[in-house]
């Protein structure tokens, strides 16, 4: 398994279709995946720090796992299958582990709440992942600087 880094959402034009995109921690590939606009709000919002009045589902999500024990440990993007996406979430309760299927951004969601490692298998990221050279790097500089103006609104 290799770590990733979450570099965060954006919308990609001209489609408008929101990706999450991640980086290996100690690599240069990079995993994009297409995602739901409800799941890039709900990215968004966790990455800005902004509560919302009530519970969205990936906070309910966390407020029921920590109020019955259950301490999610990592997240691993574990297939790519005709493509699409599949995820585990790994947790923990009273000394036994489990693992819950989630689609990947569902299980993104709840590990930027909960401060968790984000994994993917090796074989996902010789599949789906690409490389950006150095001349591509201002690219996703532009992103990062994208990703430091956008707002949940955005994804509307």
């Amino acid at each position: 398994m290799i770590e990733l880094n979450l570099v965060g959402v954006r919308v990609e034009l001209p489609t408008n279709q929101p990706i999450v995109l991640l980086k290996e921690r100690e690599g240069e590939r990079y995993l994009p995946i297409w995602i739901g606009a409800m799941e890039a709000t709900a990215i968004a919002f966790a990455l800005q720090g902004i509560v919302t009045a009530r519970p969205m589902t990936h906070d309910l999500m966390k407020n029921i796992l920590e109020e019955v024990g259950v301490h999610v440990e990592r997240i691993v993007i574990t297939e790519l299958k005709e493509g699409t996406f599949y995820a585990t979430i790994q947790v923990a309760q009273n000394g036994s582990r489990f693992e819950v299927s989630s689609r990947p951004s569902d299980a993104i969601a709840l590990a930027v709440r909960v401060n968790v490692p984000i994994f993917a298998q090796e074989e996902v990221l010789t599949e789906a992942s690409i490389v950006i050279r150095d001349d591509e790097e201002q690219e996703v500089e532009k992103f990062r600087e994208f990703l430091d103006q956008v707002t949940p609104e955005d994804f509307e």
